[in-house]
């Protein structure tokens, strides 16, 4: 969890941003997720110098030797594009220098045949006037400072840095007209749990955005390969390590920083957003590319051994760019993508994706085929309900996450109703003590040893022919068995007697109050 100072610090660029001329927040967080990443660059090549000189072996600095700025005919030494020289630039001087050859530096980094060089090619500094990049640069050291000193206090500065991000990102969503709506880190925890990627599985996000459930698998096979004690337990209960110091192969490393992540958006700011977000945590080279993975020019088909996906709710696409090979004929977005991530599997492959609840028992032939898909050609392992307020306050439907794998046989799925994921389920979503969310982990984990057919419990089976014989409907409360608490009530006349008494009371009380104002 971050700090209230971080909060205010973060509040204050925000603030900053707005001020300066750049309302948009998908255009804010876009600049400054560039700022982010010029100061992170510097940092970890300093450290990595100081390693080096320490362990004696050699590195060769990324601000080594000279750099030619594209369009300028000029040649500048590297150690000038370092976030630790330009920042003490007069700010006009400051400005120029990095629109014109820090940020053209940073563009090249990864290589033009990189999903980062590619999808960086066009990319602009965009910053209105000289103190808004000195205010900003001053509030991101400020940022980094508090981060560094909570980090001697225990937290890991990766984890506190990806708890900044991501409160940077929430800005996307609050702003309401961009469409993007963040799935809250816990949840997208508890999907990883789900479905456990592993080392040397391709693991992909068909509408990927920020990259949120690229980077929670990231963590999560970090923490797989993190010896105990480099390991802790967040805030939500989960177990978490992000050194992976029992991971020494490196070709192992370089298959899961540059071959094991694939994310995919049609928005370009969301792709360099989520190429950002994935290099400031460690994926060296992510793979994003800006696609529309249900139109007919994505043919990803029958490659990705894990899919975990919040697609866009309640959209629609031209009929005439629907990828050919899907099976359901419709335009509904949330249906599509159930298509889409079934093909995109692999047989035997894992997938967890948020639907809404219409999906689960809607009344259309498409929605009827959407389940029957999942279900007779797949299978389906779990439909975990979740509470409305869960996506609050950028929406307030309710969800549910399907859990199946390609191939395989239906024979029961296993339903949990969720009641709290942890914080309160309106607009403020405040920290609660009570949470479902490590209890789903730990009962998914031992559901076929504990096997229960008792309804009236959180989690329970249901056979897959009377699911078939409910005309595949999907939603728990087809199955659950409400349990109603006999209340008992006083006779009538009892009652009667009761309110006579009160009226006796009150009339006894109005006409001492009439006493002591002198008004009998």
């Amino acid at each position: 969890m971050l700090s209230q100072s971080i909060k205010s610090e973060i509040n204050k660029l925000w603030n900053k941003f707005w001020s300066g001329g750049i309302s948009n927040p998908l255009t804010a967080i876009e600049q400054i997720s560039y700022l982010l990443f010029m100061r992170r660059l510097d940092e970890l090549d300093l450290k990595e110098l100081k390693k080096a000189e320490f362990s004696g072996e050699k590195y060769t600095s990324i601000f080594e030797g000279n750099f030619s700025v594209p369009g300028l005919n000029e040649t500048v030494k590297k150690l000038t594009l370092r976030w630790s020289h330009f920042k003490q630039m007069e700010g006009g001087e400051m400005l120029n220098h990095v629109q014109l050859k820090v940020f053209p530096f940073i563009k090249q980094l990864n290589g033009e045949g990189t999903a980062f060089g590619r999808h960086m090619k066009d990319a602009v500094f965009i910053m209105p006037k000289p103190s808004l990049l000195v205010e900003s640069i001053s509030l991101i050291d400020n940022i980094y400072q508090i981060i560094e000193k909570e980090s001697e206090a225990g937290q890991t500065f990766q984890d506190t840095q990806g708890d900044m991000y991501e409160f940077l990102l929430a800005e996307i969503a609050s702003a309401g007209k961009n469409g993007q709506f963040r799935t809250p880190r816990h949840i997208i925890q508890m999907m990883v749990e789900l479905v456990n990627p592993r080392l040397g599985e391709s693991i992909c996000d068909p509408a990927c955005g920020t990259g949120g459930f690229l980077l929670g698998a990231y963590q999560h096979i970090l923490t797989q390969h993190t010896s105990d004690k480099r390991r802790f337990t967040d805030e939500n209960g989960f177990v978490k390590g992000t050194y992976g110091d029992n991971l020494t192969n490196e070709k192992l490393w370089k298959q899961l920083k540059e071959n094991t992540f694939f994310g995919y958006d049609f928005d370009q700011t969301m792709v360099r957003i989520g190429l950002m977000n994935l290099m400031l945590h460690g994926i060296s080279q992510p793979n994003i590319d800006l696609q529309d993975t249900l139109s007919k020019k994505y043919n990803e088909d029958n490659r990705y051994d894990v899919i975990l996906a919040n697609p866009p709710f309640k959209g629609s696409i031209d009929k005439g760019d629907i990828n050919e090979g899907f099976s359901l004929a419709t335009t509904k977005t949330e249906l599509l993508f159930i298509n889409r991530i079934y093909n995109s599997l692999k047989m035997g492959g894992r997938a967890a994706v948020i639907v809404p609840d219409g999906v689960l028992f809607g009344s259309s032939k498409a929605h009827r085929q959407a389940r029957e898909l999942i279900i007779n050609e797949c299978e389906l392992q779990g439909v975990i309900s979740m509470p409305s307020g869960v996506f609050k306050p950028y929406a307030g439907v309710s969800t549910a996450v399907l859990v199946f794998v390609k191939g395989g046989r239906t024979e029961k799925v296993w339903f949990y109703d969720m009641e709290s994921d942890g914080y309160s389920l309106d607009d403020k979503r405040d920290k609660l003590e009570k949470s479902d969310i490590t209890d789903i982990i730990k009962a998914w984990n031992i559901r076929e040893k504990a096997d229960t057919n008792d309804r009236k419990a959180k989690f329970f089976f249901v056979p897959v022919e009377e699911i078939i014989g409910n005309g595949y409907d999907l939603s728990i409360n087809r199955y659950k068995e409400v349990v109603y608490k006999e209340i008992s009530y006083d006779e009538p006349t009892t009652i009667i007697k009761d309110i006579s008494l009160l009226d006796k009371h009150k009339q006894k009380l109005l006409n001492d109050l009439s006493t002591l104002l002198g008004t009998m």
